[in-house]
């Protein structure tokens, strides 16, 4: 009983506070309160009717997703862009009593050490001759050359020699060296990297004035005479802020994802990588063999580190980035980088009417493989300069049958740059095709005869190549006739003839001769077959070409260009404002295939300078030749192939002390001796190189 009692007053209490809470919910209108409909609770802004989406691409405007992907090219610096200048002392003979016994010099003790070395009999009575001079040899091993790879030579007369020309020429097998000019002035030798030999061409006399044609007979160039001895690769290098050997390998395996290839057993071999913390080795992609600045820019295009949804966002700002022609080049790579998830959107892009963007989609189609965008790159080529290049390349890298004739009619064009390029990307398309093949002549260059359609053109080279490209395999001298083809060959020819004489007089030779057709290449072929090597054959042709007897022009070095400007709106000031201006590249970003290594610098940029390493030698080298057992042996030195690049880890020998000498344009030019039985036109002098320049280190430019 006890216990209901003190239960009651507690119940009474519990009853009280119901009842005033109910009267409190009436009194503030709570009691009626509707409980919230979960949908309505749950909806979401864009789950209005009037804005619902319909695909991805409206959700992901109104969600205004923005990415900002960090690309490799932000994390890493590239290695080994730089030329590396060779340089050697060498032998020029079978020169027309134009050359000299050379003084007592560094040049002249190293050149006769080298000619015991080879254990060459009575090398002072060799020098003495006055058909052979002392020369100093110049050449530049480019990025990514392989061992056994050909490269442009210079070859010119020492500061002091008393030699008149180097006309008719060759170079006798030189090796060749590393060269690096020391803080203190002096000249240090290092490995040897490549050998050099062969005829001399000198300059062709075709543009510039008196100041540029100034001593030419005294230099000279031998057009793929170098050949390297070593392998030369691109390194990459984290920057010192994200070294670590986690992101050396992030890097390598990104790299490695997009570009691979198989080794001999068919397995999938990536084609960077990651050496050290900082280092990351990377191999040429075949497809970019001819164009190594672009891939390059593909690789610091790809990204370093990028989500599936974060990629598929990017890639809907690109299409939009590709169809607007400001962004298109950037929008192009990142979709190149990006591999087969951007063929659509590149495809699509080909329906642009703006060229511009046409040309950077077709690009990136054609180094993915994709013929689609040929035809857009044909278009480019014909109708832009600036885009020409690049256009030529990239048709030069599709194994399409379409490439081959697109290529094909752009040799009919009326501009020797662009059929020559179609020429060229058709010798790397497949350099045994029946149509550019041509002949492989006796003196060691190439001839061919092209059936097309155009105007009559003959194009000549002077860098890379040695060939003639006769555009108009049917052309016919003009006749009469009288000219050179060196200093022993004649081709003459008499008013109304058919017929061309081809003849060959020596001393203490027979005399030779050959009667051929008047078309042009017949008579290349005579000559040829008489003994002309490729500078006689140039030297002929030009002058030729200053007596009117070709049919049409002739061209050297005729090769597109990067780094021209580009105009979007058609050119000049336009009605309704003005037009905006747009550099395509720049000399960095040239293709390979139509770049020669060093051809775009001046003696003034050169720091190994010819007379730096010239010093009068107090010792007369005219002495009792010494027994083999008594010679210096050279040595070379190992390379070390993760260094190979570094000129600082160079182990530098001392030649010579730099010494000032004279210019070498302050020279006057020399006369030939060379004569003849029959009065002939004078030999032309024969373009200005603008020879010497060591190559600044460049890397390709990505926006």
């Amino acid at each position: 009983m006890s216990a209901r009692r003190l239960m009651r007053p507690v119940l009474g209490l519990l009853l009280l506070a119901l009842a005033m809470f109910t009267a409190g919910c009436s009194s503030l209108g709570l009691s009626s309160l509707e409980w919230a409909n979960w949908e309505e609770m749950t909806a979401m802004p864009w789950d209005e009717d009037k804005d619902e989406p319909q695909t991805a691409r409206d959700l992901l405007d109104e969600l205004e997703t923005k990415v900002d992907t960090p690309m490799i090219g932000e994390y890493t610096s590239i290695s080994g862009l730089n030329a590396i200048i060779l340089q050697g002392v060498g032998l020029v003979v079978n020169l027309d009593g134009t050359g000299e016994d050379p003084p007592p010099s560094s040049f002249r003790r190293t050149l006769i050490d080298e000619m015991n070395r080879r254990d060459i009999p009575g090398p002072n009575e060799i020098l003495r001759s006055p058909n052979t001079a002392l020369v100093v040899v110049r050449g530049f091993l480019s990025p990514l050359v392989r061992e056994g790879d050909t490269f442009d030579i210079e070859v010119r007369l020492p500061p002091n020699s008393e030699a008149t020309s180097l006309a008719g020429g060759t170079l006798l097998a030189t090796y060749l060296y590393e060269a690096q000019v020391a803080p203190t002035g002096q000249l240090l030798q290092g490995h040897e990297m490549g050998t050099a030999e062969g005829p001399i061409l000198i300059s062709t006399g075709i543009g510039g004035d008196a100041n540029d044609l100034a001593g030419v007979l005294r230099r000279g160039r031998v057009v793929g005479g170098g050949k390297s001895k070593i392998d030369r690769n691109l390194s990459m290098f984290l920057r010192n802020e994200y070294r670590s050997i986690r992101n050396s390998r992030r890097v390598a395996d990104r790299i490695g994802k997009r570009f691979h290839s198989y080794d001999d057993h068919g397995l999938r071999e990536p084609l960077a990588e990651a050496k050290t913390d900082q280092k990351i080795e990377v191999k040429i992609h075949p497809e970019y063999a001819d164009n190594y600045p672009r891939y390059l820019q593909v690789i610091r295009n790809i990204a370093f580190r990028e989500s599936e949804v974060a990629r598929r966002v990017r890639m809907r700002r690109l299409e939009d980035q590709l169809n607007e022609p400001a962004t298109a080049e950037r929008a192009a790579l990142q979709l190149e980088a990006l591999g087969q998830p951007g063929l659509p959107i590149l495809q699509r892009a080909l329906k642009s009417k703006d060229l511009e963007v046409r040309f950077h989609a077709g690009m990136s189609l054609a180094y993915l493989g994709e013929p689609d965008g040929l035809e857009s790159l044909a278009e480019a080529a014909r109708e832009e300069p600036a885009f020409r290049v690049f256009a030529l390349a990239a048709m030069a890298a599709s194994k399409e049958a379409e490439a081959n004739m697109l290529l094909r009619s752009l040799l009919s064009e009326s501009s020797a740059e662009t059929r020559y390029g179609a020429f060229r990307s058709l010798t790397v398309l497949d350099e045994n095709d029946p149509f550019v093949r041509g002949e492989t002549m006796e003196g060691g260059y190439k001839l061919h005869a092209l059936d097309v359609e155009g105007p009559p053109l003959v194009h000549l080279t002077h860098k890379q190549r040695t060939e003639v490209v006769i555009f108009g395999a049917d052309q016919k001298l003009q006749l009469p006739i009288a000219a050179r083809a060196g200093n022993h060959i004649i081709v003459s020819a008499p008013p109304g003839s058919d017929t061309v004489s081809v003849s060959r007089y020596q001393v203490g030779q027979p005399d030779k001769k050959e009667t051929v057709p008047a078309t042009l290449a017949d008579v290349i072929r005579a000559c040829d077959k008489l003994g002309a090597n490729y500078p006689d054959i140039a030297a002929f042709l030009v002058q030729a070409h200053h007596q009117n007897n070709l049919a049409g022009a002739i061209a050297i070095d005729e090769l597109p260009e990067a780094g021209r400007v580009y105009y979007r709106n058609g050119g000049g000031d336009t009605i309704g404002g003005r037009s905006v201006e747009a550099r395509v590249g720049s000399g960095g970003l040239t293709p390979n295939l139509f770049r020669a290594i060093g051809e775009e610098d001046s003696e003034n940029n050169d720091p190994v300078k010819d007379d730096s390493i010239y010093l009068p030698d107090t010792k007369s080298d005219d002495k009792k030749e010494k027994s083999r057992d008594q010679m210096t042996k050279s040595k070379s030195m190992p390379l070390d192939e993760d260094i190979e690049d570094d000129s600082d880890s160079m182990e530098p020998k001392k030649l010579a002390q730099a010494e000032e000498f004279e210019d070498f344009n302050d020279e006057p030019p020399s006369q030939s001796s060379g004569k003849s039985w029959l009065t002939m036109p004078a030999m032309p002098q024969l373009p200005s190189f603008n020879f010497g320049g060591v190559p600044e280190q460049y890397e390709p430019e990505v926006e």
